[in-house]
């Protein structure tokens, strides 16, 4: 996967001399609120998701991370020294190239490192800036849809396996209200819904 986003053989030798692979499961979290960021991750196979909570345990979905993608957030924390603010969670079965927090700084020397982590901040801005448009200006049901259209793309199926519970958990609201728009979406035929799996229909 690196050769696919870097060439500089300096930081491809870099890259191999440093970095670990790791091997998540599906469901497993890779950070956790709270963690000390002592790498980055570049998803190398699978999708990782991230979620925001607070100290609460109230959470909230922020984006997809899809082969050759990083996490904002961990650059940010590690930058400066902070604590995690979110959890990384394997979507599927995943593997990530754990990149040290020591090391990210002093591969700013590479130019290809640099516009990556450049195009990272952009990339993750849009996105949060979705997030909170969806959230400040659009009701609910359009919040659910954006949510469930995202972890379809995510395991590449129309058919999501996911609880009522979970989907409030991760939206920050309450079970009962989602199971009272996803009948309401039923009733439209934007969805199918099964025994904890929920179907996307076609527009």
């Amino acid at each position: 996967m690196n050769d696919q986003i870097f060439t500089d053989p300096r930081l491809l030798d870099d890259i191999k001399k440093f970095a670990r692979t790791k091997t998540v499961n599906r469901d497993d979290v890779l950070i956790n609120p709270g963690d000390k960021i002592l790498f980055v991750p570049i998803v190398q196979k699978g999708v990782l998701r991230i979620v925001r909570q607070d100290l609460d345990g109230k959470e909230i979905f922020l984006y997809h991370l899809y082969p050759g993608q990083t996490c904002a957030m961990a650059i940010n924390c590690c930058q400066s020294n902070r604590e995690s603010m979110v959890k990384a969670i394997a979507e599927d079965d995943s593997e990530v190239l754990q990149i040290p927090v020591n090391i990210v700084e002093d591969w700013f020397k590479y130019p290809e490192w640099k516009a990556y982590i450049n195009s990272t901040y952009g990339s993750r801005f849009a996105e949060l800036i979705e997030v909170i448009d969806l959230i400040a200006f659009h009701n609910m049901d359009k919040q659910v849809l954006h949510y469930l259209q995202e972890r379809s793309r995510a395991v590449n199926s129309k058919f999501i396996q996911i609880t009522h519970q979970q989907i409030a958990d991760e939206l920050h609201t309450h079970r009962e209200a989602i199971s009272r728009l996803l009948r309401t979406m039923e009733q439209k035929n934007i969805v199918k819904l099964g025994r904890n799996t929920i179907e996307l229909l076609p527009a």
